[in-house]
């Protein structure tokens, strides 16, 4: 099977929808949500090759094939993440200015911030005595790297 669109996100969808509907998941992780072109393989063994003809990354809950009675639907496999919540606007800004030095991207859920695992990140949040937690956690979308030179 070949997909080449993406037919709707299962956010998108009532509930009697999903229901009516045998589900099937691809499980990524999460910087394969980047990629548009590869082989993936269902939780039931299906091999599937994906080939977007539109220029977007993927997401957890995009459903890559749906009729009457089955769907195949992105998740995301849990990343090992740091998962930072400053106490004020001060905090906040500190770490976002020294996490941009780094170019570590970050994803904001609700009140906290997260990134990918890094034992200097970590290092740096305990010097700086940030609350943080190191989580396993699925994140919607991948971590995106901004290209950018200091030219």
């Amino acid at each position: 099977m070949l997909i080449e669109r993406i037919e709707t996100n299962i956010e998108d969808m009532k509930r009697e929808e999903i229901i009516q509907r045998h589900i099937e998941k691809v499980y990524l992780d999460s910087d394969h949500l980047v990629k548009r072109i590869q082989r993936v393989k269902t939780d039931h063994g299906r091999e599937i090759g994906i080939r977007l003809k539109e220029a977007r990354d993927l997401v957890a809950g995009d459903v890559l094939y749906m009729d009457e009675k089955n769907m195949i639907v992105i998740d995301v496999v849990a990343d090992d993440l740091l998962v930072i919540q400053p106490r004020n606007l001060l905090e906040m800004g500190t770490i976002a200015h020294q996490l941009g030095n780094r170019h570590l991207p970050a994803q904001f859920e609700n009140d906290v911030m997260m990134v990918q695992y890094d034992y200097l990140v970590e290092e740096l949040l305990q010097e700086m005595d940030l609350p943080y937690k190191r989580e396993k956690r699925k994140v919607r979308q991948a971590f995106r790297h901004i290209g950018h030179s200091h030219g």
